[in-house]
């Protein structure tokens, strides 16, 4: 029996000498050796009790070692859960139990938290640090650097990706070997990623941008990449002429946008700028088109399914679209009271089938009947709707909807008004409790140079939205609150304005 993914991803590294990571300060890592250090992980892991299907938890700075532990777990069998860095220890508590997780890789400094979060379920703690260094390092330099595949099925467990749990219990996505192998290899046909790629790669790894689409798409191109710890303007600046691709959030582009010195010497090499994980603003597509002549490409995916849709590599890349649905991947749009199919045009929920879409929620088998149909569709949570083209556009989430009046309101539309204003530079629109209405419409703002005239700002609102859709009050804010992949956290603005119309 064989491992497909380790067979499909990683084998090819086994002998490869050309470059496979280039990091910040120059120095590179070839294939052969990031497959040598991934194998002598995976002895670690076996030395350490870790049969195939237990789960170890991976909270650790960005490194080439942090990422040669999923390669590691692809080897041994084991499941890759990896925790955002940010997590408290609240937090990793919660996951790090629900997972049953049979060991812990983490900072040195939170040897002794995570140690007390384990207690006594047996579960081994392990530390790596930004530099490679700390305890999984010396078990693995114990260990021979070849490593026999541990024998898996396509339908094994690969990952477990716990969602971002804005509403109730975080939910442990589990992602198998084959919903990891599909993904990455219709992204590599769709974009024409082949070895002579260099994907500048400056996104987190504990997410699945980071991890399984940038870098499942260039081990199964057999590219490479210059591997950031995060990122950085000046060193994307001074990296990107050595590049041919770059994955980023929204934020790097606004970023590069916001440094005069970034223009079409730093991108002639570059094939194409993909954008995710969070919408980008139409005027972000234009500025960008104007001052490198490229035009980014946003694309649709969500932790329980990676990518699923994507806007053309050629033909036009349409601002404010997520593109059409991938070649192997069904999308439609239903009702939500219904589910029935809505005809092209009507805003309804995203729903998606295909080799990518998980294969359920973590020990949550009612929320999995839940979300996840017997026909095999995922309801994605997503509204959305299909122009006339085919195109997919993005409205919100189901759980933003705002109903006001027993009307209802999708917050995209309002924002798209609202970041046309003058001295405006984006917004958000959330609905929170208002004695009359259910729920009133709230825009919040972030300035523009000196700012937006308020009053002018509600008066040209109301020129172009119907009554009930028009902001009952709007306030100014620095900026937006994100998580760490550039998401506005509508809930936090939702809870931070609660009580606005408390006394009406």
């Amino acid at each position: 029996m064989t491992n497909p993914l380790y067979d499909r991803m990683l084998a090819g590294l086994k002998d490869q000498d050309r470059t496979f990571l280039t990091l910040a300060d120059g120095s590179t890592l070839s294939g052969a050796a990031f497959h040598a250090l991934a194998a002598r992980q995976a002895g670690a892991l076996a030395e350490a009790g870790l049969e195939p299907g237990d789960r170890v938890a991976v909270q650790v700075a960005k490194s080439p070692e942090a990422l040669a532990i999923y390669a590691a777990c692809v080897m041994s069998g084991v499941v890759l859960l990896p925790l955002n860095t940010a997590y408290t220890a609240a937090e990793l508590e919660y996951f790090i139990n629900d997972a049953k997780a049979g060991a812990v890789i983490c900072d040195p400094a939170a040897q002794a938290e995570v140690s007390r979060i384990v207690g006594a379920n047996g579960a081994q703690v392990m530390t790596l640090d930004k530099t490679g260094q700390g305890s999984f390092r010396t078990a693995w330099e114990a260990q021979p650097d070849t490593f026999a595949p541990v024998a898996r099925k396509a339908d094994d467990l690969a990952a477990l990706l716990y969602t971002s749990g804005t509403t109730g219990r975080s939910k442990g996505a589990m992602l198998s070997q084959t919903n990891l192998i599909s993904n990455a290899e219709t992204l590599v046909d769709l974009w024409r990623f082949g070895p002579d790629d260099v994907l500048l790669h400056m996104l987190p790894i504990f997410h699945t941008h980071g991890l399984f689409v940038a870098t499942n798409v260039i081990l199964a191109a057999g590219a490479s990449m210059i591997f950031l710890p995060a990122f950085d303007t000046a060193e994307a600046l001074r990296l990107l002429p050595q590049s041919t691709s770059m994955m980023g959030v929204p934020t790097f582009y606004t970023r590069l946008l916001g440094d005069p010195a970034f223009g079409r010497d730093h991108v002639a090499n570059m094939r194409v700028f993909i954008s995710g994980s969070a919408p980008l603003l139409a005027e972000t597509h234009v500025a960008f088109e104007e001052r490198t002549g490229h035009r980014i490409l946003e694309r649709y995916g969500m932790t329980e399914t990676n990518m699923n849709t994507s806007n053309p590599y050629d033909g036009e890349r349409r601002a404010g679209t997520v593109g059409f649905p991938l070649p192997d991947v069904e999308l439609k749009i239903t009702d939500p009271e219904s589910s029935a199919t809505l005809p092209q045009g009507e805003v309804g929920i995203i729903e998606v089938r295909g080799p990518n879409v998980f294969q359920g929620y973590w020990n949550m088998p009612e929320k999995t009947a839940e979300e996840l149909r017997d026909d095999g569709f995922f309801i994605t949570g997503d509204l959305g709707q299909m122009d006339p083209d085919g195109y997919i556009q993005i409205v919100g989430r189901q759980k933003d909807l705002i109903i006001t009046g027993g009307l209802n309101v999708y917050p995209k539309e309002i924002e798209m008004v609202l970041d046309d204003m003058p001295g405006v530079l984006e917004s958000a629109v959330i609905g929170v409790p208002h004695p009359d209405f259910g729920e009133a419409v709230v825009g919040v703002l972030v300035a523009d140079g000196d700012g937006p005239d308020m009053e002018a700002v509600q008066t040209a609102a109301a020129a172009q939205l119907a009554k009930f859709k028009q902001p009952k009050a709007l306030r100014l804010l620095p900026e937006l609150p994100r998580n760490t992949m550039g998401k506005v956290q509508k809930q936090k603005l939702r809870a931070d304005f609660a009580d606005l119309f408390s006394g009406s």
